[in-house]
C-alpha cells in the first residue's frame, strides 16, 4: 500500500488509512467501482468503515484530480483510479464498464469547442453489449 500513500501524498492528500485503502482499491480495480462496491470490499479489513467516509474519500480524491467520477451509469457514479486519457464503454447488458485506450489523444484536442477558455473535464463514453452479452442473446 506504499503506492497508495505515496500517490495520495503527490496530490497533497494527507494519506490516512481509510484514504490509502480506498486509493490503493482503485489502483489495483480497475472495475470502475461504485461507493457501496468499495464499502462492501473493505469492511471487512476496515470494520470501522462506514460509506459515508468512503464517499467523502472519494469526493476528495476526485477534487484533488487523482481519481475521475464516471457520469456514464445513470443509476450509479463510478469512480476510476486511471487518470490516463481514455474513454469508457458500458456493457448494458451485463453493466460492466471496460477501459477504451485513446491511440490519438489529439482528436479530444482538436474536437474541444472553439469557445471554450478553460476545460476542467471531459468524459467520451460509449454504451451497448459487450462480446459476451451479445454472444448470449444470438443464442
Amino acid at each position: 500500500m506504499i503506492v497508495a500513500k505515496e500517490y495520495l501524498q503527490s496530490y497533497g492528500i494527507r494519506p490516512s488509512t481509510q484514504r490509502i485503502a480506498v486509493m490503493h482499491y482503485l489502483l489495483t480495480h480497475r472495475t470502475h467501482p461504485t461507493v457501496d462496491e468499495i464499502y462492501h470490499e473493505l469492511v471487512e479489513e476496515i470494520p470501522t468503515l462506514s460509506r459515508t467516509t468512503v464517499y467523502n474519500t472519494l469526493h476528495l480524491l476526485y477534487e484533488h484530480g487523482a481519481i475521475l467520477a464516471l457520469s456514464i451509469d445513470e443509476a450509479n457514479v463510478r469512480f476510476d483510479g486511471y487518470t490516463h486519457p481514455h474513454a469508457h464503454f458500458l456493457c448494458c447488458g451485463c453493466g460492466k464498464v471496460y477501459d477504451v485506450d485513446l491511440d490519438d489523444v489529439a482528436f479530444v484536442q482538436r474536437n474541444t469547442p472553439k469557445n471554450a477558455a478553460t476545460i476542467t473535464e471531459a468524459q467520451l463514453f460509449y454504451k451497448g453489449l459487450c462480446n459476451v452479452c451479445s454472444a448470449k442473446r444470438q443464442n
